[in-house]
């Protein structure tokens, strides 16, 4: 018997999985490529770290990408993003340590907050400046 993580009753209807055009032919090419989905992350938060870009040495695939970061603190990290998350795999850009067991964060905002106090304030400071602006934008 098979073990799963979740009960499939417990999922609802309307998850729109059938009409996400990204996953209709499982076996061809609209299957989400993790390369994509690495630059995403990188635009996200680029703005919070000293540097970040998606590795062009290691190999990319559907379901593996690795993204090199730079914290403000000049600390030197090499992620692994996967299905199951981003994780931490080796302490320096394009490399990877079978040795090192890493917890998988499911967003890049938790696996930076632990990893980076000045992003973790420059992150904060930004979503301020944005409340501050909508708040300013709804008073006028």
């Amino acid at each position: 018997r098979m073990e799963t993580d979740c009960n499939p009753m417990e999922l609802p209807n309307n998850t729109g999985f059938e009409e996400d055009s990204d996953y209709r032919d499982f076996e061809g090419t609209d299957v989400k490529d993790m390369r994509l989905e690495a630059e995403a992350v990188v635009n996200d938060v680029l703005f919070a770290v000293r540097n970040m870009f998606v590795s062009k040495t290691l190999p990319c695939a559907e379901d593996v990408a690795y993204i090199n970061v730079e914290t403000r603190e000049r600390n030197r990290y090499c992620l692994e993003l996967t299905e199951a998350g981003l994780r931490v795999v080796a302490y320096d850009f394009d490399q990877t340590d079978d040795k090192l067991q890493t917890p998988y964060h499911e967003t890049v905002y938790s696996l930076l907050d632990s990893l980076s106090p000045a992003y973790r304030e420059v992150f904060g400071n930004a979503l301020l400046q944005r409340l501050e602006a909508l708040k300013k934008e709804s008073q006028s």
